[in-house]
């Protein structure tokens, strides 16, 4: 493991207060000491977090039986339910290679000379049907204890809790709050989608999708180890794709769901509800779908959004398929 230490600097450019909502907040990055080989995993939420941790993690520690829990191997730096003193404390003391949670935008973290950047897609409209269900998966009493903060349904979600999937993604793709103040909402995932884009040449950045993933994973881990200058044996490469597959991680939901070891989630079960793609077609109208796509289409291009719906498999089609 590389034990060289750098300290940050301005390749990604940052927007001043960057991005702080109930839960989180970006400034818990500033002055963060980087290893020269760290990895940071930036996606919206409920894009594909925590399946990538899991990916990393197996490519780093090449076994399927992890040597401690995901979130405590790979912590989520920037939420506040834990000091950040504790945080930092973590992950100074770990001996491995570093794999790091954050749901910020690229441009809300610090840059640093050899870090790798993992960004992670996925079709919006799933984000918002898998956002409901994590909602009311969510043991909100445990998370605002720790926050300090009073247990009521407005200072979790000013939103409130929609009562079935339809209203949720409605209320998600109308949200016109500021991206850097809340990022649980359509206008704030394509702000961050659009900032990983813009890099996605960058060598220090590597764009995975969700459907992609889902489509050929074996494919999609090799592509990532090869990108992190991992290299497998050929013996072991079956094992850790394996573990890597959603009914796997699903069998071992008490050691994979990001909880923190608090208890922040109900039933770790449920975190790995589906693992697929396309669940949005059972909630949504005709007429849904067209105002999502007139808001979606003034905040991205339709390169970014062929993307976003299919992953690599829609970047070579006509921008009339993006409704697809």
């Amino acid at each position: 493991m590389s034990t060289g230490r750098v300290r940050c600097r301005a390749r990604f450019p940052r927007a001043p207060g960057e991005a702080e909502s109930w839960l989180a907040d970006s400034a818990r990055w500033d002055d963060f000491e980087f290893r020269s080989d760290d990895i940071v995993i930036s996606a919206p939420v409920k894009s594909g977090t925590t399946w990538t941790q899991m990916i990393c993690a197996l490519l780093v520690f090449q076994r399927a039986d992890l040597p401690a829990a995901l979130t405590t191997l790979s912590p989520w730096l920037d939420m506040r339910v834990r000091p950040l003193s504790a945080v930092r404390a973590q992950l100074d003391a770990q001996r491995h290679r570093r794999f790091i949670k954050t749901h910020t935008p690229l441009d809300g973290l610090p840059g640093a000379s050899g870090v790798t950047y993992i960004a992670v897609g996925r079709d919006p409209r799933d984000v918002a049907i898998s956002l409901h269900h994590h909602r009311a998966n969510l043991a909100r009493d445990v998370v605002l204890r720790y926050l300090d903060e009073p247990s009521t349904e407005q200072s979790a979600h000013p939103s409130g809790i929609a009562s079935d999937e339809r209203e949720t993604f409605l209320q998600w793709m109308a949200n016109d709050d500021s991206p850097l103040d809340y990022q649980y909402s359509l206008r704030a995932l394509i702000r961050h989608q659009n900032t990983a884009w813009s890099r996605r040449n960058d060598p220090s950045v590597v764009l995975l999708h969700y459907s992609d993933l889902a489509r050929d994973l074996d494919g999609e881990m090799k592509r990532l180890a090869d990108r992190l200058g991992i290299s497998v044996a050929a013996e072991t490469w079956p094992t850790l794709v394996r573990a890597a597959t959603f009914s796997q991680m699903r069998e071992h939901s008490d050691q994979l769901a990001p909880d923190e070891r608090l208890g922040l989630i109900k039933d770790p079960g449920k975190f790995f509800r589906a693992g697929t793609s396309g669940g949005w077609r059972n909630h949504l109208t005709a007429d849904d779908l067209a105002r999502y796509l007139e808001r979606l289409t003034a905040e991205a291009s339709p390169e970014l959004i062929r993307w976003l719906h299919h992953g690599a498999a829609g970047l070579n089609g006509p921008d009339s398929e993006i409704s697809a």
